[in-house]
């Protein structure tokens, strides 16, 4: 058995700034590429806490501590560096060399967007015509900031450490994402969410009593760590929403859900428009007696992955898709003369954990073991650490 190849890869640097042996890239960090949604021409940087250097091109600045301002602005393909309206040069490439707990401010102009906090170092450079700005962090710190991110503020500290075993877990699980573009993940949902330093400061408690750990299948590979909102009752298969079976993300009753907030959803549409939609996107025949009755009159009791008629099957995952409905578990029927009414249950794609649940799950006393255990099958927690990544088995 293979274990782990090619899940985790540590970016290791270690630097010596003309005697400032302070500044360094720990082992353990991770590259993420921030506002990377965003064409961005022009940001103001300044230091919170710790102390800087500031690396331009080949060229390493004195010391910058506390209060020091900067601002930065794509100037063609290069970058322009301001400090205090005084111009420092035009550079291809500049970064921001951090201590240890060194913290940045960082306030986009162009396009607007509030100010976030970023821990540890950040690089900025011309890609594509925007300025690409890239984080390097240690994994822990980039956790806690996904953490907050993934879970809203103010959670309970068991749900924390849930959310931080899975944020980890996938993480590692797709170190490798963005390499080929010279980052390893990104801040969006197409990775992880991430917006910088978290504000509630317990989710670092969370990180520290779930350090090192992951979540690992009956082979010992990394998971898929996925979750969603509500399940409105029932998890899903892997095989039902992404087409491939795995042992872990396996369909469970929940009833942790139901008496959350996004437990239940109505949807109200034409009758003309929805059997519209499923001739022409789906070539359902819903001109026929029988598959019209079937499409007006539609009922999950458990979840279904398709809307069926003879031979005419539908993926409900399309629809919600095309549709843009809160989930695939819905039943149909007429309202009024006109209309249909989906009423659903449930929000997101229900594939592994329930966050409403495992809330839920936490006010009722259960540990982070139990609520993992409970929504992904046949799983172990590892401490990555004890772990040999590299070695053939």
């Amino acid at each position: 058995m293979r274990r782990f190849k090619n899940v985790i890869v540590y970016i290791a640097l270690l630097l010596s700034f003309l005697g400032f042996s302070s500044f360094f890239l720990p082992m353990e960090t991770i590259q993420i590429r921030i506002f990377s949604h965003l064409k961005v021409s022009a940001v103001n940087v300044s230091i919170y806490t710790g102390s800087y250097k500031l690396m331009a091109d080949d060229f390493f600045s004195s010391l910058y501590k506390q209060g020091i301002d900067c601002r930065i602005e794509m100037k063609g393909d290069s970058i322009e560096v301001k400090q205090n309206e005084r111009v420092l040069g035009t550079f291809k490439y500049i970064k921001f060399y951090g201590n240890e707990g060194s913290e940045l401010k960082v306030k986009l102009i162009n396009p607007d967007r509030k100010l976030r906090n970023y821990q540890e170092n950040l690089s900025f450079a011309i890609v594509e015509g925007s300025i690409r700005i890239i984080n390097e962090i240690e994994l822990d710190n980039y956790i806690a900031g996904v953490t907050e991110a993934e879970a809203g503020s103010r959670s309970a500290l068991e749900f924390y450490k849930v959310q931080a075993i899975l944020a980890r877990t996938f993480a590692l699980a797709h170190i490798n994402k963005h390499v080929s573009e010279g980052f390893s993940l990104c801040d969006q949902v197409h990775c992880q969410a991430y917006f910088g330093r978290p504000r509630d400061l317990s989710i670092y408690k969370a990180i520290a009593e779930t350090k090192g750990l992951v979540v690992v299948d009956e082979n010992l590979n990394l998971i898929v760590a996925a979750f969603h909102s509500n399940s409105g009752g029932e998890t899903c298969n892997s095989e039902d929403v992404w087409g491939s079976k795995t042992s872990y993300l396996r369909s469970v009753p929940d009833s942790f859900s139901l008496k959350m907030p996004n437990a239940r959803w109505e949807r109200r549409m034409l009758a003309d428009d929805w059997l519209s939609y499923l001739k022409l996107k789906h070539n359902y025949p819903s001109d026929e007696k029988e598959a019209k009755e079937a499409a007006m009159n539609f009922t999950q009791d458990s979840r279904k992955v398709y809307l069926e008629c003879n031979t005419s099957k539908v993926p409900l995952k399309n629809v919600r898709l095309d549709l843009q409905l809160k989930s695939t578990f819905f039943n149909i029927s007429p309202i009024g003369s006109d209309s249909i009414i989906f009423r659903g249950k449930g929000y997101g794609h229900g594939l592994g954990m329930c966050q409403e649940g495992a809330m839920r799950m936490v006010k009722l006393g259960y540990k982070y073991p139990e609520i993992l255990n409970f929504y992904y099958k046949d799983i172990q927690l590892i401490d990555l650490h004890k772990l040999n990544f590299f070695k053939d088995e």
